[in-house]
């Protein structure tokens, strides 16, 4: 008995090795076929889910059932070890594929990361059930999933929006702000909506001091006392991001230090997950989603929020308005670099009081809104960088009389291009040049293909006879329906061009509040005009001109030789135009993969049907393959190998695929 069982042991054995180098064949010829990368590991895994299912697999199709094998007695028939060998190498062909689909080439396994991954996923889910549970109790499940409109009486849409502000409120401090930037979308939203929305506010409890001691100490690695002569443990203010206390450092200059809140970083990533992925179900399932262009606002408002818990980039942002705010008089903080992280900000202090509670007779109103403005269209229209929140608690009148812009968390940054369209759109406006204004749009708007430019040119034109030619003073709140208008035409500005509306409408209401009557876009047409002027200058336009000659040149030098043969060809009858409509590799590399996917389908089609006919064919009362009559073995044989063959050519266009789909995403 012992001999036999070593018998045995030593077959299993010899079985493994001979499998080996087919196993090796079988991943080269995959490889070959599949257009899979070879991969020793991937292969060896493969090779085991081969050899342990393709056993069982062989069993059943060679004996019908395990109990007839066992009453065979022979396991070592020539005909069952081919067949085991034949199955085992099938599926471990198609393991070695699967796992290329599963987990495509260059995806590294992690097994830390991806347990950090199945806990981030227990806490989204967790959360979802939360948010669910507050829009269903607030009855707004059914429009968030795309079941009810919002109706079109006012009753119901206040009462909508009531609930969607009550939800927010609810969800934490993510949809606070989230709410809160909604409600300066007048382009996007109903009035009501933006109403109930800018009643959100964020109230939040101040942090413990101990807890502001340990975040500062443990970020710039030094004890308190080293740091600050004084820090006093009552905030000057407490928000959901960070709270602010008044300090003195050691050369005793007063200071604010903003820390930020401790585990505030990991609530806010996982929300704006959270609120990216409903966004992306919105855009997918519902009408009112891809019209507002929800997940380009979800992706918008992430990269805010994100950059917001960076009070590094807080920082250089600073920097940056400083620069851009020199020669004017509004004053912006100065940044102690020495004493700033990602999370601990210290900044300059100023003495003053915010504009929102200073009396109007206190103060000289006119002079300070025309500073204000001019200090806006300053960094907007020349240096490409401006506060894109600047509403009165955010602007300081100090102490000294000049004016200080604080919290610079969310400042705007715009490229040549846009600031030359706003200065022509600033122009058209004071002109009511409807033309101008709708090549502009169209020239900086995206997806302006198939816009009709008429319809587009009458209803700015009308607009501009609503708001221009009425005999009253215009308001930055035309901005707001300048991007109405936009919207429904289907075109959509650059995120930093509708800021710089949202931000001339904020600061608005603050110019009024010092000024009562101030004509905000008559000062910004002015600026623009005084500008335009000095870019139209003799000098700056012949600097202008010499600049674009010498781009040209080399062109103007070809042109003469170009045109000469252009018109002996003309002159000769030879004129020829040649058309390449796969000139570029990418355009016939596209070609070539839509045809060979369109063969491979069409093959693996008729060659599973031919495998099923044959099946059908040798379908009788035989049941196993012993029984067979070599006829049918020969059928038999010839069905699976093209039912594999199909099988095969499936599995390269799923490969194809997935693969092209990976790529996409990377």
């Amino acid at each position: 008995m012992a001999l036999l069982d070593i018998g045995a042991w030593i077959g299993q054995l010899l079985s493994v090795l001979v499998f080996v180098p087919i196993l090796l064949l079988l991943g080269l010829l995959a490889s070959r076929m599949m257009g899979v990368p070879f991969s020793l590991p991937r292969l060896l895994f493969s090779g085991m889910v081969g050899m342990l299912l393709g056993s069982v697999a062989a069993v059943v199709l060679y004996y019908g059932s395990f109990e007839a094998a066992g009453e065979s007695g022979d396991i070592y028939e020539p005909g069952f070890v081919a067949v085991v060998y034949v199955v085992m190498a099938a599926l471990a062909m198609l393991a070695f594929v699967a796992t290329e689909l599963v987990l495509p080439r260059g995806t590294r396994v992690r097994p830390l990361a991806m347990a950090l991954a199945v806990k981030d996923w227990a806490g989204r889910v967790r959360r979802y059930r939360t948010i669910t549970w507050i829009l269903a109790r607030h009855g707004l499940w059914g429009y968030v999933g795309g079941r009810r409109d919002g109706g079109k009486d006012a009753s119901t849409q206040r009462r909508l929006a009531r609930s969607l502000a009550r939800s927010f409120e609810e969800s934490g401090v993510v949809f606070v702000k989230l709410g809160q930037a909604l409600a300066t979308r007048r382009d996007l939203l109903p009035p009501v909506f933006v109403e109930e929305l800018g009643r959100l506010h964020n109230e939040v409890a101040p942090v413990s001091f101990d807890a502001v001691r340990t975040r500062i100490q443990d970020e710039l690695g030094r004890p308190l006392d080293e740091l600050f002569a004084e820090l006093d443990p009552t905030p000057l203010a407490a928000a959901s991001i960070g709270q602010v206390h008044a300090a003195r450092l050691h050369t005793g200059e007063e200071v604010v230090v903003k820390v930020q809140r401790p585990g505030i970083a990991p609530v806010v990533h996982r929300d704006l997950d959270i609120i990216c992925r409903l966004a992306r179900r919105f855009h997918e399932h519902t009408d009112w989603g891809p019209a507002i262009g929800v997940v380009d606002l979800a992706d918008g408002f992430a990269e805010a929020l994100r950059e917001e818990l960076d009070f590094e980039a807080e920082a250089t942002s600073i920097a940056a308005m400083a620069e851009a705010s020199v020669g004017t008089p509004v004053r912006i903080p100065r940044v102690h670099e020495a004493w700033t992280s990602r999370r601990v900000l210290v900044m300059e202090r100023f003495h003053g009081t915010p504009i929102g509670a200073v009396d109007p007779a206190d103060m000289d109103g006119d002079r300070i809104a025309h500073e204000l403005l001019q200090c806006l269209l300053d960094q907007v229209l020349i240096k490409g960088i401006f506060h894109a929140d600047p509403h009165p608690g955010n602007i300081f009148l100090l102490d000294s009389g000049e004016v200080g812009l604080l919290d610079h968390g969310s400042v705007g940054r715009l490229d040549g291009h846009t600031r030359e369209a706003l200065q022509l759109m600033m122009m058209a406006i004071d002109r009511a040049d409807a033309v101008l204004l709708t090549d502009t749009l169209l020239d900086v708007a995206t997806d302006a293909d198939g816009v009709d430019s008429g319809r587009l040119r009458r209803s700015l034109g009308q607009f501009m006879v609503r708001y221009l030619n009425t005999g009253t003073t215009a308001h930055a709140r035309m901005f707001s329906e300048l991007l109405l208008i936009v919207t429904r035409f289907g075109l959509a500005l650059p995120g930093e061009l509708a800021s710089v509306f949202r931000a001339l409408a904020t600061v608005e209401g603050t110019l009024v509040r010092l000024s009562p009557g101030f004509d905000a876009v008559g000062e910004a047409k002015r600026f623009v005009s005084a500008r335009v002027a000095e870019r139209v200058s003799p000098k700056d336009l012949r600097d202008k001109a010499m600049g674009e000659v010498m781009a040209m040149l080399p062109t103007l030098r070809r042109l003469p030789r170009r045109l000469d043969r252009i018109t002996d060809q003309l002159h000769r009858g030879r004129f020829t135009v040649q058309v390449r409509p796969f000139a570029h590799p990418d355009d016939r590399r596209t070609m070539r993969d839509i045809v060979t996917r369109m063969v491979l389908m069409v093959l693996s089609v008729v060659t599973g049907l031919m495998s099923v006919g044959l099946f059908i064919a040798t379908d009788g009362t035989q049941t196993t393959w012993a029984e067979m009559s070599i006829q049918a073995q020969v059928l038999e044989v010839a069905a699976w190998v093209l039912l594999g063959s199909a099988g095969l050519m499936m599995l390269r266009l799923l490969v194809g695929v997935a693969r092209d789909n990976t790529d996409r995403r990377r």
